[in-house]
């Protein structure tokens, strides 16, 4: 623990020190040319005359800032807000989610899950991964960065004291050596204590990226790194700790949640995950003169008009999961069935996987010329795959390997105001990818009306894909399974309306599943027979008068079965606060209250020796939900410091105690928590 302390504090020096070399006292440098370090000309009137050319300082830039995602494995890029707004942020570090859409085990960084179905993501080739959603950051999750000066983000969170409490520093910082190349760091720790035994979390991320975007070549490279450290204690032994205290306590109103007995004391999972990521192309095309105004006498200036790009995309990942538990669970029955060492209660389990996946493409690009209209791609992507897992005779390792080839193609429409598409497929040709194909596609639609916009978007997909190699394949202490599984085939189809005038965004989706694949009540992987629905709509309704905000987010979903596929019928989301400016309206404020709830339903529930939710055992049966969660927050931004007070799960004692997110796991009780977050641009 002191050695990554110690790391970050180390690199954020460094960064530090690297923006104020560059920009010292907020000052830009001039080369004899007459251009600054950006690549940009800057105007001779503009420099001081008694100052010498060669070596020139003027006042620096005022900051100006862009940030993108990578959207898929072609490298294409969609442009991000950069996080620099306050509305929210109390809510940031929440587990739970902005609007509390995900269900978890109370402590920071805990292993989660999205109660709303069209909000989970694709499952990760390490099924081991994908609870850590909070945390652990996809390519096309992260954010790059390109701008005028050094930026730099320093975030900090707090909760509790030094014996339960929460924190959480993040650092990002990113440079320009000229403006089309990009590099930096970012460094993510996370330390909950938590409030129930054996339940605390330990995760560490050191991240480094870059960029250029040049008009030929571009290209973006993320290297990430990440340590995952959780206690596990399977859960409070009696709900009734929560839901009944004086029938556990002698009487007494409350009982404090150190002293709760968990089901769990020595047990702990542990993942190791880093992954390599490099997106490039080069573009051919042509340059041509910039339209000017019929009486400028100006030299005409050029720009750059890509035709064709080349595209190459690798990824490398490797991640190492084990599991490991001192607690002795025979006499409880706790794990059904034992492969290794019956007579040895100690679990040492342990898996590693490494992939290796290249994609390359050739893309007629749009908006050459007048003809052109759209954009088209053709790509082929390859994957090789190594997993090992333990063997019956505890020596040595069972060890798979799989292939896959796909070839796709893309199609779409970026330019222009009014209507843009996109669609995207691929089939398998080869190894495991055989059988497999995926094609999605969206529209959008964007019309005036009444003094405003209307966008209207739909969105599609059909895919057939092969459950994920952890879900046919697992070797551990306590659970062992080697699958035949059919694919699943999956129809989604979704639309959404949205009016900016109204505040108002409404959608809804339909899918049908045929050969679902989940964990059953005995946390075993199994596929439904026949097929499976699910129907959502969401509604986003905000509403303002004068200083008074009233957002509010409405989500109803039905699956077709509930057994195999729970769901709450209901998800509620409703945020009321004050905002306003002081101090000669630059220190802006947000004064509010927030409220998360859900209808009960059987939620899934927890295994840690898995480290995945599954559907409740049938003599084990519990609802969840039912129980407003409601934190008061002031929320304040001053110029490039954003600062918010919270008081979380303040309506703890008010109503009938039953705060669960997952079965047999409480929330926190109420907790005081606080953040901070500074910029720097120089």
């Amino acid at each position: 623990m002191r050695r990554i302390l110690l790391l970050y504090i180390l690199l954020t020096v460094i960064g530090l020190t690297t923006v104020h070399a560059q920009f010292d006292n907020g000052r830009q440098r001039i080369d004899e040319n007459g251009y600054d370090q950006y690549g940009n000309q800057v105007d001779p009137a503009m420099i001081p005359d008694q100052l010498d050319s060669a070596n020139v300082e003027v006042q620096g830039l005022p900051p100006k800032l862009y940030m993108w995602r990578i959207k898929n494995h072609l490298g294409d890029r969609t442009m991000i807000p950069a996080d620099t707004a306050y509305h929210h942020f109390q809510n940031t570090n929440l587990t739970d989610g902005l609007t509390g859409h995900y269900n978890y085990l109370a402590n920071m960084g805990s292993p989660r899950m999205s109660r709303i179905f069209f909000d989970r993501r694709d499952p990760e080739p390490t099924i081991f991964m994908e609870p850590f959603s909070s945390f652990f950051i996809r390519p096309t999750e992260f954010n790059f960065t390109n701008s005028n000066v050094p930026y730099t983000n320093l975030t900090y969170h707090k909760a509790g004291n030094k014996v339960n409490g929460e924190e959480r520093f993040k650092s990002y910082f990113s440079v320009n050596v000229n403006k089309r190349l990009a590099f930096g760091f970012n460094i993510d720790y996370l330390y909950g204590r938590g409030y129930y035994n054996n339940q605390s979390t330990s995760h560490f991320n050191a991240a480094f990226f870059g960029s250029y975007i040049g008009d030929r070549y571009q290209m973006q490279a993320i290297y990430s790194n990440n340590y995952l450290k959780t206690n596990e204690n399977g859960g409070i032994t009696d709900d009734r700790f929560i839901t009944a205290p004086e029938e556990m306590s002698q009487g007494g109103r409350e009982y404090e949640s150190t002293n709760m007995e968990t089901v769990l004391n020595a047990t702990t999972n542990r993942n190791h995950d880093f992954y390599v990521f490099l997106t490039q192309r080069y573009n051919l095309g042509f340059r041509r003169d910039i339209p000017q105004a019929e009486n400028d006498t100006t030299p005409a200036k050029q720009e750059f008009v890509p035709v064709t790009s080349f595209i190459h995309t690798i990824q490398v990942e490797r991640a190492r999961h084990s599991f490991n538990s001192d607690d002795d669970m025979r006499e409880k029955n706790y794990y059904q069935n034992t492969y290794l060492e019956p007579d040895n209660p100690i679990a040492r389990d342990s898996t590693t996987y490494m992939g290796i996946k290249n994609t390359v493409g050739i893309a007629l690009l749009e908006g050459f010329n007048k003809y052109a209209k759209a954009g088209l791609t053709a790509f082929a992507s390859y994957k090789i795959s190594k997993y090992t897992l333990m063997n019956l005779e505890g020596i040595g390792n069972d060890k798979y390997n799989e292939n896959e080839i796909f070839v796709g193609g893309e199609l779409s429409k970026r330019e222009g105001n009014v209507l843009h598409y996109h669609a995207i497929g691929e089939v398998g040709l080869g190894g495991k990818a055989i059988g497999q194909f995926n094609v999605k596609g969206d529209i959008d639609l964007n019309f005036p009306l009444w003094k405003d916009t209307v966008s209207l978007i739909a969105r599609g997909e059909v895919s057939n894909k092969l459950a994920p190699f952890y879900m046919r394949h697992y070797h551990s202490k306590h659970f062992w399974w080697d699958n035949d599984m059919d694919k699943e085939f999956h129809t989604r189809i979704e639309g959404e309306l949205s009016i900016a005038r109204w505040r108002t965004k409404l959608k809804a989706g339909v899918e049908n599943i045929k050969n679902y694949t989940y964990f059953n009540q005995q946390a075993l992987p199994e596929q439904k027979s026949g097929s499976l629905q699910v129907l959502s709509a969401s509604l986003n309704q905000d509403f303002k008068l004068g200083i008074f905000h009233l957002d509010n987010e409405v989500t109803w979903q039905k699956s077709s079965d509930q057994t195999v596929l729970p769901l709450p019928d209901l998800s509620l989301y409703h945020n009321f606060y004050m905002q306003f400016k002081l101090a000669k309206k630059v220190l802006s404020v947000q004064l509010g209250a927030d409220l998360r709830y859900f209808t009960k339903y059987n939620a899934p529930a927890y295994m840690p020796a898995i480290q995945n939710f599954h559907l409740q055992p049938t003599d084990d049966q519990v609802e969840i939900g039912g129980y407003p969660i409601v934190n008061v927050y002031a929320n304040l931004h001053l110029k490039r410091t954003r600062f918010y007070v919270m008081m979380y799960h303040v309506n703890q004692g008010m109503s009938r105690p039953d705060y669960f997110l997952s079965p047999h796991y409480p929330i926190n009780p109420r907790v005081l928590k606080f953040g901070l977050s500074w910029n720097f641009y120089d």
